[in-house]
């Protein structure tokens, strides 16, 4: 009796509450493009202290100790919140920190020297996430509507929220494994690439911000969300999980270098 007690409790709130990031298929896809963007050196030395394990298999560790107390405190990286059309830094920043703080914090740990082999796997484990959470527009949002949380509509007839089908039910829908969305990206040139490479971490965080503004005007409370809404936006949905990929993979190739005069660029006027 106790243990279907305890089943319907876990299933009510797997149900009712929104996930705080892309789902596992969105995480794992970001991870094996990175790889495929990683230079040999790189991914041996990430190798090293992940133990052999691939990026796409430690993109959801995040998912995997939200059960545990001690890691409440990484909670509020997964996202930031400050309103439309204002820069980051016009916005009293949470004491309890957010995804732009929890990025740096990470590349810090990563870099140090000092810092032990298990708490830079650990670091690595958390950028990888935290760089996907960043491509998902609406970890960008808003706080009065908890970043489209609190934006109730329906998914194919099924209740559901903006937030929710941005971070896995388009993806679900789409039918195709990490591995597949991985290898079906599109062709870009170098130049595009390197563009996608450009910029700092607050610029990355503006262009999710200004993408949070499109996700909105997409949808409409109470609206039944079904073929149409797909069509018209997943292509983004898929735009953002190649970017994260390219990105983290550009991202974990300068944490690694001895010097990085990149690392210092990125990071500066945080």
């Amino acid at each position: 009796m106790r243990s279907l007690l305890f089943l319907f409790i876990f299933i009510n709130w797997c149900t009712s509450s929104a996930a705080p990031f892309w789902g596992k298929t969105g995480h794992r896809t970001i991870g094996a493009i990175a790889e495929k963007h990683l230079c040999k050196k790189t991914a041996k030395k990430i190798a090293k202290l992940l133990n052999n394990k691939s990026l796409a298999y430690v993109s959801i560790h995040s998912d995997e100790i939200k059960s545990d107390p001690k890691y409440n405190k990484y909670f509020p990286w997964h996202y930031v919140n400050f309103p439309p059309n204002a820069n980051y830094d016009e916005h009293p920043v949470n004491k309890k920190g957010d995804i732009v703080q929890g990025i740096k914090t990470c590349i810090l740990n990563i870099r140090d020297a000092n810092v032990s082999k298990n708490d830079k796997a650990f670091f690595i484990k958390l950028l990888v996430h935290l760089v996907g959470d960043l491509h998902q527009p609406l970890h960008v949002g808003n706080a009065h509507d908890k970043g489209g949380n609190s934006i109730k509509l329906q998914w194919f007839y099924d209740d559901s929220n903006l937030h929710r089908v941005w971070d896995s039910e388009m993806i679900d829908y789409y039918k195709m494994s990490y591995s597949e969305l991985s290898n079906n990206t599109a062709q870009l040139s170098k130049t595009k690439i390197n563009e996608i490479k450009s910029g700092r971490l607050l610029d990355w965080v503006y262009e999710s911000k200004k993408l949070a503004t499109e996700v909105y005007d997409s949808a409409k409370p109470g609206q039944n969300l079904t073929y149409k809404y797909m069509y018209h936006q997943f292509p983004l949905v898929q735009q953002q999980l190649q970017k994260g990929g390219i990105r983290l993979a550009h991202m974990l190739t300068e944490i690694f270098k001895k010097k990085s005069d990149w690392t210092t660029a990125f990071l500066n006027k945080l």
